[in-house]
């Protein structure tokens, strides 16, 4: 199956060789350069990032890709946002709930909680935290597409397609003519 194309790669001169491999790399930068720009756009370091449970039925689903951005604006209870715990990798996309505002520091205490849990967030929290606060928080939900997070979902929790779809478009864009 690949024995075609591989052999197309080992008879192409040093320059076409090189040539694709810039081209290669111009679709890598690329890909980065969009990703930064959508990061600026949307004042939010993570502008997209897809739900990874089902916590936020009805309102978002797994495998939902969010977009996100990161108004001026206080967060208001109702908003649902999508925040980092220091320590922890993963963000956690959940509604508002409560708020308190400290008046002498103008610091906002929030609480959040999913749709479909049973209790507000503070067991997510780190041990005896009771609030999260606006530094936490990488964006607030601007919209949404239903489910076509799903691939992300598909590569991290079979690493091997991630690493086969990766090496497959790698190879595709060397070995292709034009």
């Amino acid at each position: 199956m690949f024995e075609e194309e591989l052999g197309f790669l080992r008879r192409m001169t040093k320059r076409q060789l090189a040539t694709q491999i810039l081209n290669f790399v111009m679709i890598i930068s690329s890909a980065l350069m969009v990703w930064k720009g959508l990061a600026l756009y949307t004042n939010s370091e993570s502008p997209i990032v897809v739900v990874l449970s089902g916590s936020m039925e009805p309102a978002f689903y797994r495998g939902d890709l969010l977009f996100l951005g990161m108004p001026d604006e206080p967060v208001r209870v109702g908003d649902i946002c999508v925040f980092k715990i220091p320590g922890r990798e993963v963000p956690i996309v959940h509604r508002v709930i409560k708020l308190h505002d400290e008046r002498d520091t103008g610091k906002q205490f929030i609480l959040t909680k999913g749709d479909n849990n049973q209790v507000d967030d503070r067991g997510l929290y780190n041990p005896g935290q009771l609030w999260i606060h606006k530094e936490d928080i990488v964006g607030k939900v601007s919209g949404f597409l239903p489910y076509v997070g799903m691939v992300t979902i598909l590569m991290n929790d079979y690493p091997q397609l991630k690493w086969v779809l990766i090496g497959g478009l790698g190879l595709w864009v060397l070995v292709n003519r034009e």
